[in-house]
């Protein structure tokens, strides 16, 4: 599925933050075909009796026998059913927890249950403050609105990102002239323009409409205009390269982009923190492998597109089918069945939990909840961030947790399918990993890529790292319920590469 140039070899494109083409596609739904891909070949195994499948069980614990990960505890969504499963090792490919923000681009039953119990089994949660921002997405329309939708960065390729120089100029874009148009990314940085970075990109336009420039009726959006493309290149050209991009942002908005110019404003998009874990991709928790979006690996604070991409391909392809071989081939394994005590625990658990939420019998729909958590967080943990409002967010975040429990609504009963059950789970979750998430905000004084704290920038509003103090990776550990966790520091430690302020002007 991916793009072929004229003589048929895999075309590249650019994406923010390089001048260089460097990056294979697939129009502007690459992840898309990733992840059919992926479900063809895992499709072909049941079908070849290699993998048995389990559909519809929502992971809600981790059995941990000796000091070993040796199985799961799920909850079968159709019947209800609390079941165990005995395993030699666990891997995790549960994703990320950026709808620990309500709104994302990250699909709605994306959450962080998983990896969230397995912190509380022992496995550190590494970076959690590191969220990567990105800057094409389509704006909130509504108070309503549950999600958010992502416009490819490729589109930065060939449309220019410009507002009114003019505050709450309300005119048609059409009717404002050149004269009048602000191309504030090819002013400010005249090198990369429109293909800065994402983290550079959302925080300009968040600058840009907080001081009135913004567009639309909500005026929180710039302007993403492809009409010099099509005068250049012509109407079919566009088309070929994005036409299922403009057809989605149409069905969406009721707004033809091949007439008018894209709205678009920052949204979260890409979690880069996670369980921690070593080359192997093996947590703190011996036997437990995590993989993809749900661990924090290779990112850091990387401003960078195409990092699932890179990550599905290193963690899935290169490296786990070595290292999970290595890791049982190792390991002596005693016999183990669902009777076993920590099993029977574990189930236990979980089956409490699931009562003490159908019991709560508050007035509060769960979303309604998860959208004050949400509101808080993008307020005070989003784009800028200051200790100031960081504070705020570690005062307001437990008062919303208190009010889910004391006054959140969860209908209907465990025995069978139960869709508010679920939400009401995964939120409880967030509730908690949203706190996690603002205390290594407020710890890690300095601003570094997906991590900007307003009180480190340089002169000209560009993120100010401090190498000498945070060159570390922020590994929390659960300590206990209503106790604050442990900071385990891994040192980074450069030897040919030395990191550097790298300037987009």
């Amino acid at each position: 599925p991916f793009a072929r140039d004229y003589a048929g070899y895999l075309d590249m494109r650019s994406f923010g933050g390089a001048q260089v083409s460097r990056t294979f596609y697939s129009r502007g739904q690459t992840g898309q075909q990733l992840l059919l891909g992926a479900y063809s070949a895992l499709s072909r195994q049941i079908g070849a009796g290699a993998v048995k499948f389990f559909d519809r069980r929502e992971m809600l614990d981790l059995t941990v026998v000796d000091g070993l990960a040796r199985g799961i505890v799920c909850r079968n969504m159709k019947s209800g059913e609390i079941e165990s499963y005995v395993a030699d090792a666990v891997v995790l490919a549960t994703g990320g927890y950026a709808n620990t923000f309500y709104l994302s681009t990250m699909a709605k039953a994306s959450n962080a249950t998983a990896i969230w119990r397995a912190y509380k089994k022992g496995a550190f949660f590494a970076n959690p403050c590191f969220t990567q921002i990105h800057p094409t997405c389509i704006p909130v329309s509504g108070d309503y609105q549950s999600k958010l939708t992502l416009m490819s960065e490729s589109l930065r390729n060939d449309g220019r990102i410009w507002v009114p120089k003019k505050p709450d100029d309300s005119r048609n874009p059409s009717q404002i002239p050149e004269e009048d148009r602000d191309y504030y990314l090819e002013r400010q940085y005249p090198s990369f323009g429109n293909l800065v970075p994402r983290d550079v990109a959302s925080r300009r336009a968040k600058e840009i409409c907080d001081k009135g420039f913004g567009v639309g009726k909500t005026k929180m959006a710039v302007y993403l205009d492809f009409s010099d493309a099509i005068k250049r290149n012509g109407k079919h050209w566009i088309e070929e390269k994005y036409g299922n991009l403009f057809d989605m942002y149409h069905e969406i908005t009721a707004e033809d982009p091949y007439s008018v110019p894209m709205r678009i404003y920052p949204a979260v998009h890409y979690m880069m923190g996670g369980l921690w874990v070593d080359y192997n991709l093996m947590s703190t928790i011996p036997g437990l492998f995590v993989i993809g979006e749900a661990n924090f690996s290779d990112h850091g604070a990387n401003r960078l597109g195409a990092s699932a991409l890179m990550q599905g391909l290193a963690d899935g392809y290169f490296i786990l089918p070595y290292t999970m071989g290595d890791y049982l081939a190792r390991t002596k394994f005693h016999s183990l069945a669902t009777d076993h005590p920590e099993f029977k625990k574990s189930n236990a658990e979980v089956a409490d939990r699931v009562k003490k939420l159908l019991s709560i019998n508050g007035k509060q729909p769960v979303s309604e909840i998860h959208k004050k958590l949400g509101k808080v967080m993008w307020d005070y943990v989003g784009m800028g961030r200051n200790a100031k409002g960081l504070k705020k967010a570690l005062k307001l975040i437990p008062e919303i947790r208190e009010e889910f429990w004391a006054d959140a609504k969860v209908i209907g009963e465990s025995e069978n399918i139960n869709i508010e059950l679920e939400k009401a789970g995964r939120v409880a979750d967030f509730l908690e990993l949203a706190e996690l998430l603002a205390s290594d905000a407020l710890h890690r004084a300095e601003s570094c890529g997906g991590h900007f704290r307003e009180e480190y920038q340089t002169p000209e509003g560009e993120a100010l790292r401090n190498d000498k103090k945070f060159s570390y990776v922020a590994a929390w550990e659960y300590t206990g319920s209503g106790k604050k966790p442990k900071l385990n520091k891994e040192q980074l430690t450069f030897e040919y590469v030395k990191p550097s302020e790298r300037s987009y002007k």
